[in-house]
């Protein structure tokens, strides 16, 4: 049962990065393919039907890391607190900024909250590279070492690529390229990779933490039916906005 739960934390974590990582990519390349008020408003309107879909990734892979490793938590927490702090202030900020761009019309007020996106969107991936190289060293290692920080780097490059794949697919043309579904799988995939690698790595010490057998069980009981129900909503959102639908109407939330 350690296995299976160990292989859930895996995917949701990958799954998170593939689907999520996009709109992180697209928030970091706002300032360089944004130059103008209507192509910062298409790139928000591209990534905007999927965003509160992908964060429910996030939330499973927050559930099941604090249900199934709950000695651990005291411990990422502690060993972890200046990262996790800059990585909730991050979300928030990107996420306030999706929220709060277009409540008001003037010019600064729009720049402020897309600067705020920009700067979440970079928080969040290069503290993600830093989360992983830790998780890779068993949680031994802190996070502010000069490794963590290429891997940071490296994170929020493969985000970018990942988000100018998908406005790419999203808006054929009007970013400079025209990509196909397949890329972006591919895409999405490379943005993926880091967690495969560096969870390997952490196997060990992940499962020596792992929750009672009994716990594990109940946990299944319970947790396990509602995966059909995310794969199904993911996959009715990218039905329902997939390119030459509403490919570039802004909801009006954001």
């Amino acid at each position: 049962m350690e296995i299976l739960w160990f292989v859930v934390f895996a995917v949701l974590l990958a799954g998170y990065f593939a689907l999520e990582g996009f709109d992180l990519g697209v928030g970091l390349l706002l300032p360089l393919l944004g130059r103008t008020r209507e192509n910062r408003d298409r790139m928000v309107a591209a990534v905007a039907p999927y965003v509160l879909a992908n964060e429910v990734w996030l939330v499973a892979v927050a559930g099941t890391l604090f249900g199934v490793y709950p000695l651990l938590e005291g411990e990422v927490l502690f060993g972890l607190y200046p990262l996790v702090v800059a990585m909730l202030l991050s979300w928030v900020l990107r996420d306030a900024g999706l929220w709060f761009r277009r409540r008001l019309d003037g010019r600064r007020w729009r720049g402020f909250w897309d600067g705020m996106i920009a700067f979440g969107s970079l928080g969040l991936s290069f503290c993600w590279g830093m989360a992983l190289y830790a998780a890779a060293t068993g949680f031994e290692s802190p996070p502010v070492h000069p490794l963590g920080m290429l891997l940071g780097v490296v994170v929020s490059g493969l985000f970018a690529l990942h988000g100018w794949t998908f406005l790419a697919w999203r808006t054929p043309g009007v970013f400079g390229g025209t990509r196909s579904g397949r890329a972006l799988l591919v895409s999405g995939v490379a943005a993926a990779l880091p967690v495969a690698g560096l969870l390997a790595g952490a196997m060990p010490y992940l499962l020596a933490h792992s929750a009672p057998a009994g716990t594990l069980n109940v946990l299944s009981i319970m947790a396990l039916p509602f995966a059909p129900v995310m794969v199904g909503a993911q996959v009715w959102v990218w039905r329902t906005f997939r390119p030459g639908k509403d490919a570039v109407r802004l909801p009006s939330f954001f």
